[in-house]
């Protein structure tokens, strides 16, 4: 059996070779413009401009390079537009651009430093071995269970550890929160971790409006240690460290506030006409600012003291000695299964009892190295690796292991597939779903139907690899999917998510969304992201884009590697009340194994009649977007009324053996002197006299005129292995159009 000392240091070694692979390929890279000096007393301090807010912490190690050169420095200061960072060395009085790099791997070196710790520590390593090892018989008495939160807390009383099994729409966040609000209650100290700040608030945020409903506040008992993301806290008072202070040091706060508001206006007078005395004011006004942040930090380590419930993420926790020096009687980590084992290790190390949560059927924690040990303990849940998941292939729940089994969240019709083949048959529905999610059903696109599969089967070979990162794009199914969105829009919907496992196809969409979808943005809830980045939220209507298909001979291993399973778990179960999968069935089902959770997906969406194929393109297509419009296309009198107004570009792909018509040819011929046709050919085209030809051959047919309007499907002639209703799409973008153009044409 592997000891605790065993444990922690494979896990400093995986940690350190992480730490090693970041620093070679990881950093995070910013680009800083107009650098002027500052000071040259004790280091050499730079002022430079950036695009965006950087928030890189102060103290910060960074590196700066330019022209040939680089060097470490220190942050001092990264609030607005504008950084300062204190060099060893002089680049010189002025630097126009640099490249500042902030490295990642702090956090993890900070992590390693307290496994050193907990090897020093009896009680804190026999903690981990009960977390590691949890193989103690469960002394919580069942017969004296109520409920499912009563279960947790008796469980969290008698046992040293629980695991937490909360599937999607499960109520984990409310079972968590009133069983912290119990703990609290009885004046148990409580340490509530999560890897990410919104799931801290979201959990404070919870327990906050429990406990206040109970008449039982107190100001101060309850704290949101660190920054958060804040809008869920944004009404709740006195729960964040600026809220207690304002309340309790008014004084201090606006001092606070003062300073910065003047190293704001001082750092715009500086962009604008950079002066030895602004400079002089900047760097005094920094001093000024440390001395008061020091006065505040001196005040929050006072509230962690006096409050009785803490929430942070698990970083702040690791390299904030307010919290690793503190013992708690409860820690409750959320959002485990995205945490490194060697995090949920630390923070059981914290508590008396520790209860971990989290979903080891959603994605896995991430990390970049592919060595070894890094894929064993940072690639890996603590759920697998403490053996919990090992009982479920005998159809048993581990008897630390508590499971969460009635989702609230999906309407049945789409948990029927999770349910069964994601979770076992061991997650139901709540009654209430069926009713509670009607109203977004009975919306359009696809009236009464909530999981549909949208086939884009025969539709032709549109599924390429970006150049620059071999992810893979589908531009007529990422059309499709937008559609989808407008027609879920024009029927009322506001809560709408486009979700896909390839980040190329993502960036796609986004584009489309930015040009074409700007104001109604601003007034509805719609997203487009990869699966990784979309877990952990939900929305009225979910649209899965596979993007797999032709040319291709496989499909990718995002869909059928490994993690395939977690990864289509969470883009289904984001969905409230409409979940549409736009996929390639007949490529599926040729490339993809039966069990693999893709093709379960596809066989049972097909199984279960909610397929709706190409030729229904017309039943459910109500509105077209004047910027992106769908037609027959064999009607060729709206490309040619586009050929006619044209004034400076064609760019015409043309697939291997396409033959054109003497209409095409005509047209193409016919244009206007001014305009430059490029054709992307492996053939020669000699009679269509391009001004350019690249020898390269694209498997489907497409137009850009303009670089500005694309036409996707046409010529007709140029598209193999596809059926009626031959459809062209139309799509007014330019960002799309410049888009395409460099990712898939080389230009010369």
């Amino acid at each position: 059996m592997t000891t605790v000392v065993s444990y922690l240091k494979e896990w400093q070694q995986a940690l350190q070779n992480e730490i090693n692979y970041l620093k070679k390929f990881g950093s995070n890279k910013y680009l800083v413009s107009n650098g002027r000096l500052l000071s040259t007393e004790g280091s050499f301090s730079y002022y430079f401009e950036t695009s965006t807010s950087l928030r890189i912490p102060v103290g910060s190690t960074i590196r700066l390079e330019w022209g040939g050169m680089s060097q470490n420095g220190r942050i001092l200061s990264s609030e607005g537009i504008g950084v300062v960072i204190a060099m060893e060395q002089s680049f010189g009085d002025l630097i126009s651009e640099a490249t500042l790099y902030h490295d990642p791997w702090e956090l993890l070196e900070q992590l390693i430093e307290r496994l050193d710790e907990i090897k020093k520590d009896k009680q804190k390593r026999l903690r981990v071995k009960k977390l590691m090892d949890p193989s103690m018989p469960a002394t919580h008495p069942v017969e004296k269970i109520k409920s499912t939160v009563h279960e947790l807390v008796l469980r969290s009383k008698y046992n040293p550890v629980t695991f937490v099994w909360g599937p999607p729409g499960t109520g984990k966040t409310y079972t968590l929160a009133r069983t912290a609000a119990n703990k609290y209650f009885q004046e148990k100290r409580v340490l509530i971790l999560s890897h990410s700040n919104q799931a801290v608030d979201v959990l404070i945020a919870e327990l906050t409006d429990f406990i206040k409903k109970k008449n039982r506040f107190q100001e101060g008992d309850v704290l949101r240690y660190g920054f958060g993301t804040s809008e869920q806290l944004s009404d709740r008072e006195a729960v964040t460290t600026s809220d207690l202070l304002e309340k309790q040091d008014p004084d201090l706060a606006e001092e606070k506030v003062i300073l910065l508001e003047e190293r704001k206006h001082l750092k715009q007078d500086i962009a604008r006409s950079f002066s030895k005395r602004d400079t002089n004011q900047l760097l005094e006004l920094e001093t000024k600012i440390a001395r008061v942040l020091d006065k505040i930090r001196q005040k929050e380590i006072q509230f962690v003291e006096d409050a009785f419930v803490v929430g942070t993420t698990l970083a702040k926790a690791a390299s904030d000695p307010v919290i690793f020096e503190k013992t708690f009687d409860v820690v409750i980590v959320d959002e485990a299964s995205m945490a490194y084992v060697p995090q949920a290790a630390f923070a059981a190390a914290l508590g008396k009892r520790v209860i971990i949560c989290g979903d080891f059927k959603q994605l896995p924690p991430i990390a970049a190295s592919k060595d070894p040990l890094v894929t064993k303990w940072l690639k890996e849940d603590i759920f697998h690796r403490a053996g919990i998941v090992e009982w479920l292939k005998d159809g048993k729940l581990h008897p630390h292991l508590f499971l969460l089994k009635e989702q609230r969240r999906m309407h049945p019709e789409i948990s029927a597939f999770t349910n069964q083949y994601i979770y076992q048959s061991l997650v139901g529905d709540h009654e209430s779903v069926w009713k509670s999610r009607n109203k977004i059903v009975e919306s359009a696109p696809f009236p009464s139907r909530s999981s549909v599969l949208v086939d884009t089967s025969l539709t032709g070979a549109h599924c390429i690899t970006e150049r620059t990162s071999q992810s893979r794009m589908n531009i007529w199914q990422v059309l499709l999917s937008f559609q989808l969105i407008h027609e879920s829009y024009v029927s009322g919907l506001r809560s709408i998510g486009y979700v896909t496992p390839y980040r190329a196809q993502a960036q796609l969409m986004e584009l489309i969304l930015e040009d074409l979808y700007e104001k109604e943005r601003r007034l509805a809830d719609i997203i487009a992201a990869t699966v990784h980045r979309l877990q952990g939220s939900e929305r009225d209507v979910m649209i899965f884009d596979t993007v797999e298909g032709a040319p291709q001979t496989r499909a990718g291993m995002l869909v059928t590697g490994k993690d395939s399973e977690r990864l289509i778990n969470v883009a289904i179960t984001r969905t409230r009340g409409k979940f549409i999968h736009v996929s390639n069935q007949a490529f599926i089902r040729k490339h993809v194994f039966q069990g693999k959770t893709l093709r379960q997906l596809v066989d049972h969406q097909v199984k279960k009649q909610q397929l709706v194929e190409t030729k229904d393109i017309g039943t459910w297509i109500r509105h077209q977007h004047p910027q992106l419009q769908w037609m027959h296309a064999r009607r060729l009198e709206k490309v040619f009324q586009d050929f006619d107004s044209v004034r400076e570009s064609i760019v015409l792909s043309l697939p291997a053996q396409t033959r054109l018509t003497a209409e095409w040819e005509e047209k193409l011929k016919s244009r206007s002197k001014s305009v430059k046709l490029t054709v992307v050919s492996n053939q020669q085209w000699q009679n269509l006299q391009p001004e350019q030809r690249m020898a390269e051959s694209l498997p489907f047919p497409f137009i850009i005129i303009d670089e500005a309007l694309l036409w996707l499907g046409l010529p007709l002639e140029g598209a193999k292995e596809i059926h009626p209703p031959y459809v062209a799409a139309r799509l007014e973008s330019v960002k799309v159009s410049n888009y395409l153009l460099s990712q898939i044409i080389t230009k010369e």
